[in-house]
């Protein structure tokens, strides 16, 4: 078999993580990315084309002569660059856009699954404020407030009083002259319990998991402050073993995939859901449509088969009968952000201590997200979540270790760093947000 070239769509952490499997794998001749960072840069040839630029990338696309595209942010799945890609007859792992409905819109994720059988969280969707205010009387405090649509992983408030709750609905529903703006939000029960993210590649009909991580959302140490993009992970969870990985796949994922291909939208990509482990059993807390962000820069590096050879299997819907092969170590992902954020980003701070992309510690390797070049060639900050620092250990106790040692030498104006990732009392004792 010949060689093939293989594009990656997006620009952060997740996507580098993703050109760094695909670059690994001996099946691909070259690898590109558009539009990539400056770390994305060294190891695959970036092209600037924004990842929302649909007709730009189908032609990129023609012009490398693609034979995979991976499209990594939710954005343009929603859009519909699946669908565009898979009419000039590319190959494409991701969604096409009505079945990224399942991340673009919480409420038809909620359709999905109560159709589906699946198990989640009560909930109730609004466009109206004065609806919304008045059936406030019908919750238990606290509970969750949530966008309809695409947020960025923002879009989720967690309230512990009535008053609260009526501040976030007034500023998510009304306009300035206090009237209804037509914006769709649910209230949700807020479920008790601990955490997990369950990804699985999906081809339409065959659902085959990845290991699962736990996340961190919140900006600060304790799980404080606002909600941003992700802060830092871990893989394995020690409280969600294989067992409850296949019950997991069989009560959720499946039943969602057979639903959507039901209602003629095959779904073919990853199929990520957030689950909370509650008493009573897994139930979702939402689903995406794509690798996670920092999910997948915690998950890759401990997959030992071909990341691309199931991706491609993927695409081509004959994804039965592989399997996936994982290293025996654990991983510990920190995340260092820009000064500002999430409510803001600086940007342009040149970044000191980092030594090609590994930080100078074993087994710890480097993602870049919002990383650039300026005006004289030194790496420098562009916003947001900046790097991932992985590292792969023995234990979660160690790899934690080794990802904080090379996270602790790198430094840029204003960085942000948890400094509770993975700290895990004895190694059993889950932190719980």
């Amino acid at each position: 078999m010949s060689k093939i070239n293989v594009l990656v769509v997006g620009s952060g952490g997740r996507e580098h993580a993703l050109v760094r499997a695909c670059k690994a794998s001996p099946m691909v001749a070259w690898v590109h990315c558009t539009p990539g960072n400056a770390g994305i840069a060294y190891d695959a040839q970036c092209h600037q084309i924004a990842d929302t630029d649909i007709k730009g990338v189908v032609e990129l696309a023609k012009r490398i002569d693609a034979d995979l595209v991976v499209i990594g942010p939710e954005t343009p799945l929603v859009a519909g660059m699946g669908n565009a890609l898979r009419r000039e007859g590319f190959k494409v792992f991701g969604p096409n856009a009505g079945a990224a409905r399942l991340e673009g819109s919480k409420s038809y994720a909620k359709e999905i699954m109560r159709a589906a059988g699946v198990p989640t969280a009560d909930s109730a969707v609004f466009t109206s404020f004065a609806a919304a205010k008045e059936d406030l009387d019908y919750f238990d405090f606290p509970v969750v407030i949530k966008l309809d649509g695409l947020a960025s992983g923002k879009g989720v408030t967690i309230v512990k009083t009535r008053t609260e709750a009526e501040t976030i609905l007034k500023q998510n529903m009304l306009n300035e002259c206090w009237e209804d703006t037509g914006t769709k939000i649910l209230i949700e029960e807020c479920l008790a319990g601990q955490e997990c993210s369950i990804l699985a590649l999906c081809d339409g009909e065959t659902v085959l998991p990845l290991e699962p991580a736990q996340d961190y959302k919140r900006i600060f140490d304790g799980d404080e402050g606002p909600n941003t993009g992700g802060m830092g992970c871990y893989s394995p969870v020690p409280h969600v073993p294989p067992n409850m990985v296949t019950e997991i796949i069989e009560t959720v994922h499946k039943p969602v995939i057979a639903e959507m291909a039901k209602r003629g939208h095959r779904f073919c990509g990853i199929l990520y859901a957030g689950l909370m482990i509650t008493p009573e059993g897994p139930k979702v807390l939402e689903f995406n449509v794509r690798f996670g962000d920092p999910e997948t820069q915690v998950i890759l590096p401990r997959l030992e088969s071909d990341l691309v050879e199931v991706m491609l299997a993927c695409a081509e819907g004959n994804l039965a009968g592989h399997e996936l092969e994982w290293k025996n170590e654990s991983a510990v992902t920190v995340i260092l952000a820009s000064d500002g954020y999430p409510a803001s980003s600086s940007k342009g701070d040149v970044i000191s201590g980092l030594n090609y992309l590994y930080g100078g510690v074993e087994e710890a390797e480097v993602f870049h997200a919002g990383t650039a070049r300026d005006g004289n060639g030194s790496l420098v900050t562009n916003g947001g979540r900046v790097l991932a620092v992985t590292a792969l250990g023995w234990s979660i106790l160690n790899a934690r270790t080794k990802a904080y040692q090379a996270a602790e030498g790198i430094s840029f104006l204003g960085m942000q760093m948890r400094t509770d990732i993975a700290k895990l009392p004895a190694e059993i004792n889950i932190p719980q947000r």
